[in-house]
């Protein structure tokens, strides 16, 4: 069963979001809360699976409440941004929103968010995905992960770099963070995750910046927080 929270200071919003969690079974809405205090306290206490989170709230907004439960360490939940207005969208995906929804709120659209969360879930579980599907010119292509050489963020999308092109996904990239195998990709700061078995060396330049060089020449920066856990999983990979 997926706990989750739902947090709108409008009542009408709080009901059409339960009103769409309805059909789906494998979900229980276990708490609501209209305001950006209220919701901390009930994530903190309930430690949900997800949240769907209003942007514009009095007093404390979306953003304002992950910044209070980034502070008490544990593992956020998944957070769904819901929101009248497209303007935070790449603020939220800095953020690491899973999905970024604008109201009027569509079903299919609704479903699509919620599908992401079942996904992150079942990562965390230990399944990580084996391939992913990307649109191409013609339709769709199945990619093996083991073809992905990075990944960037690009706005909205994830720009996925694997056989020699640069494929887009309207995915954030903390959700594909979340599905990809994390003993074999690595973020490497928050705009990039790299496939560690691409990676033809760690090299740090004098300017003090640390960055990966990939088989292909790639330069991709590692920011100086996730420089210690480059290197361990980097050590892993030759031990």
């Amino acid at each position: 069963m997926i706990r989750a929270v739902i947090v709108d200071d409008e009542p009408l919003a709080r009901r059409g979001i339960r009103q769409l969690l309805a059909p789906h079974h494998d979900v229980s809405v276990v708490a609501e809360a209209r305001n950006g205090p209220d919701a901390v306290r009930a994530l903190k206490a309930l430690r949900p699976d997800v949240v769907f989170l209003d942007v514009q709230m009095p007093g404390l907004d979306g953003f304002g409440v992950l910044r209070a439960l980034g502070t008490g360490g544990g593992p956020l939940p998944a957070v769904v941004f819901v929101t009248a207005y497209d303007t935070f969208a790449v603020r939220a995906f800095e953020a690491h929103a899973l999905d970024y929804l604008v109201k009027p709120l569509e079903e299919a659209r609704f479903t699509d968010a919620l599908e992401r969360v079942r996904a992150r879930l079942r990562a965390a579980g230990g399944r990580a995905v084996a391939r992913l599907l990307v649109p191409t010119s013609f339709g769709e292509m199945v990619l093996d992960v083991d073809e992905i050489e990075w990944i960037e963020a690009d706005d909205y999308y994830a720009a996925v770099h694997a056989r020699g092109k640069r494929h887009l996904l309207r995915e954030s990239l903390a959700s594909l963070a979340e599905r990809l195998d994390a003993a074999r990709f690595v973020r490497a700061h928050r705009s990039a995750i790299v496939n560690i078995d691409r990676v033809r060396e760690l090299r740090a330049e004098p300017s003090g910046e640390t960055v990966l060089v990939l088989r292909d020449g790639t330069r991709v920066p590692v920011s100086r927080r996730r420089r210690e856990q480059v290197h361990a999983t980097l050590r892993r990979l030759v031990d």
